[in-house]
């Protein structure tokens, strides 16, 4: 499993012109699941999620987590970051799981952050959605449950 972490002031996800999730202050995740995932590599992200202190302090540094800022999630299924382009321009998503088990972990992956205790916005798997965000920082943060990087 895969995830692309920005912190940000706001962040909003649109589907056909009408919003589906909208945030201020928090994270949005892109995540992307692999045809080998599994409930180990969903409770990875989900901790590395909650844990993630990438929030400055009263002295300006990296210390705080979401929930100790009160931040909120966008969610957004992605797919893409599975794409492989080692042996060409266009890519290959021959790794990327079948749309019924991403969607099934993206699920699940939402469900986790909100017993958690976060609010949890989302866009629509599978849907052709327009993301616009405020980067805060910017922070990036990549995460990948097998550790590649």
């Amino acid at each position: 499993m895969r995830a692309v972490i920005q912190r940000v002031s706001s962040a909003s996800c649109r589907v056909d012109g009408n919003i589906t999730g909208e945030i201020e202050k928090g994270f949005l995740v892109f995540l992307g699941v692999g045809e080998e995932d599994n409930d180990s590599d969903l409770e990875y992200i989900v901790k590395k999620t909650l844990g993630l202190r990438i929030f400055e302090d009263e002295n300006e540094k990296m210390n705080l987590s979401l929930s100790d800022v009160g931040g909120s999630v966008l969610a957004i299924s992605q797919f893409t970051l599975y794409g492989d382009v080692r042996k060409g321009n266009r890519p290959a998503f021959i790794t990327a799981a079948a749309p019924d088990i991403g969607e099934a972990y993206f699920e699940k992956y939402k469900e986790k952050l909100r017993e958690a205790g976060l609010t949890v916005e989302s866009g629509v798997f599978g849907a052709d959605m327009k993301i616009s965000l405020l980067n805060d920082g910017p922070v990036t943060i990549l995460l990948d449950s097998k550790k590649l990087f």
